[in-house]
């Protein structure tokens, strides 16, 4: 591997485009701290699915105050690991929560949120995973997680349009735009070391990668 500067990298993206499984590969990679979203421990996360607008807020606020806890644990570990690496940025809990919510529970959410002491490390680096509504849908459906059999393809159009907007205006760190439709970076090893040269080579600004398969 060659030089780099990274010493935190996120990496983003919709339900079910390969956030968490690329997280994890790039951890082994570098032999880094892993910090990675408990969805699965989130109470409220069935019912969101069974009935959106019943759970919407009580879901909403306990990944909220799920996240923030993890990030403060995270700042506080272990400062001499050469590189961490997570699967979400505390600041895309307010795209869902736009998404998700009515107005009176985003105002209620708004007024929880600025009142934690939310402070997160700031990225090296941002990876950002991209792909369209029919690829998540067959990823989340392989996956097999029982609760998000219920997932909506019109909540999914919804995520992917906040996170492309939310991506067009971000400049908080360096950010690497993937189109993941066609890769697989997990079980193909030339997918994921073509984009592995891609992310030690994004330093500055957004940077967007379109890769061609390898067929093995």
């Amino acid at each position: 591997m060659g030089k780099h500067n990274l010493k935190y990298i996120v990496v983003e993206g919709p339900i079910g485009v390969g956030k968490t499984s690329l997280a994890q590969r790039l951890s082994d990679e570098f032999g880094s701290t892993l910090l990675l979203e408990d969805v699965d421990d989130n109470p409220f996360l069935e019912r969101f699915y069974q009935n959106p607008r019943e759970a919407a807020l009580s879901t909403q606020l306990y990944f909220l105050l799920q996240r923030t806890k993890q990030l403060q644990e995270f700042k506080q570990g272990d400062i001499f690991t050469p590189v961490r690496v997570a699967d979400f940025l505390i600041e895309k809990d307010r795209l869902f929560a736009q998404v998700t919510l009515n107005a009176s529970e985003y105002e209620l959410y708004e007024q929880i949120y600025s009142h934690l002491t939310i402070d997160a490390p700031k990225p090296d680096l941002v990876v950002y995973l991209q792909a369209p509504v029919e690829v998540l849908l067959q990823r989340i459906r392989k996956r097999g997680r029982g609760y998000e059999r219920l997932v909506e393809t019109v909540y999914l159009e919804q995520l992917n349009e906040a996170y492309a907007k939310f991506f067009y205006d971000y400049n908080d760190a360096p950010c690497l735009i993937v189109n993941a439709s066609d890769i697989d970076f997990i079980n193909n090893d030339k997918d994921y070391e073509q984009l592995l040269g891609e992310i030690l080579n994004t330093e500055a600004g957004k940077r967007y990668f379109n890769p061609l398969p390898f067929v093995s």
